[in-house]
């Protein structure tokens, strides 16, 4: 299976559980790896015949800019659902970092991965 991949969207969201969090939007970073087979696009080179990742991104970041969850689990998740049902996508991958999180980290977050990679 081939892999379509977004690396380094980052988007401001509120998120958090602590009552700062709640009134002041942080910087969430995505790297998302999407399985899909790009064969008919391939042969085609025409846009209808793969995932858009252009489209993709728009939908990701509308929904994140607009939500307002207390842990970055929900976010993740609703993200993972949104492609696998939204774009037909039979697997994803991705790893959300909530940077400065944790005082002396850089980097902070979770790794998911849902569906078949096939």
């Amino acid at each position: 299976m081939d892999i379509i991949f977004l690396g380094g969207l980052e988007i401001k969201t509120i998120i958090g559980i602590y009552d700062w969090e709640r009134e002041t939007k942080q910087t969430v970073v995505l790297d998302i790896q999407m399985a899909y087979d790009i064969t008919p696009a391939a042969k085609s080179d025409e846009i209808v015949d793969t995932l858009d990742y252009k489209a993709v991104s728009k939908r990701i970041i509308s929904f994140v800019e607009t939500s307002k969850f207390f842990l970055v689990e929900k976010l993740i998740e609703e993200i993972a659902n949104i492609i696998r049902t939204e774009f037909n996508v039979p697997w994803v991958k991705i790893i959300l970092n909530k940077k400065g999180a944790i005082r002396g980290a850089s980097d902070v977050g979770i790794i998911i991965e849902r569906g078949e990679k096939n």
